[in-house]
């Protein structure tokens, strides 16, 4: 029997990590039915790829204006989700959108620091809140015992850099204070949803894509958004209930908080 095909929401999907996530998740073999692929601009030039993707998917990709730091952006972006997808709700939401400033203790400023939190914590936990109702709708269609990305799931994209364990090799490399007091964060509100969500059965996990040469990781970085991708891909679709409220790289291996 064929698997059902499912929605997905994914941020940030102009550029980097997360259009590469929108190709993928279509080349894979489990079928998708809608594939909502949000950014700031999506007429702009930094979408033109993301344009172009979504001409050969006209009946999948759907392409969604999307602030993340704007809680009516948020609320609209639900409702025209859930005006699609009805009473089948959203199976997986990739709050991938992040912003990262290279600064560290002596150099960062007040608006780094807000503008880094508003962006990569409040945002997704303002999005985690307003598609609950189609997270929720999602596992009631699937009638199914367990979590998975395929009945009702959240993932966090995360960064080694927000592990407080790897402060001692990682930070002469790439202060990053901002960016990385926000990822830190992420992984608390990872944990907190998990925690809080779990009798929903709602899947929460944070995954560390691997130092990637994007924008954000630089040219000099360890792999390609490619092969980040692709290994993010395989781990969310073997996450179960055992993997909830876990920090995962991108090839499934466990990371200290």
């Amino acid at each position: 029997m064929a698997a059902q095909p499912i929605s997905i929401l994914i941020t940030g999907a102009n550029r980097g990590l997360g259009l590469e996530m929108v190709k993928q998740m279509l080349e894979t073999s489990q079928p998708v039915k809608k594939l909502f692929a949000c950014c700031r601009d999506p007429d702009g030039p930094k979408a033109e790829a993301l344009r172009t993707l979504a001409k050969k998917y006209p009946n999948v990709i759907s392409i969604i204006h999307l602030d993340a730091s704007d809680p009516s952006s948020i609320k609209k972006l639900a409702q025209q989700v859930g005006s699609v997808v009805g009473t089948e709700g959203l199976n997986l939401l990739i709050n991938n959108a992040g912003i990262l400033h290279r600064d560290s203790l002596q150099t960062t400023t007040t608006e780094n620091m807000q503008n880094t939190f508003t962006t990569n914590v409040v945002g997704p936990t303002n999005i985690t809140k307003e598609f609950l109702p189609l997270l929720r709708a999602a596992v009631k269609a699937s009638g199914k015992p367990g979590m998975s990305c395929r009945k009702a799931a959240v993932i966090n994209i995360s960064a080694l850099l927000g592990s407080f364990q790897s402060i001692q090799y990682t930070y002469d490399v790439l202060p990053a204070i901002s960016y990385r007091i926000s990822k830190a964060g992420m992984n608390m509100l990872t944990l907190c949803a998990s925690e809080e969500l779990k009798k929903d059965d709602i899947l929460f996990a944070a995954l560390h894509p691997g130092w990637v040469r994007t924008d954000m990781g630089g040219e000099g970085a360890d792999i390609d958004a490619q092969e980040s991708v692709k290994g993010m891909v395989g781990v969310i679709a073997s996450l179960t209930e055992r993997d909830t409220g876990t920090f995962l790289d991108y090839k499934g291996k466990p990371i200290a908080w």
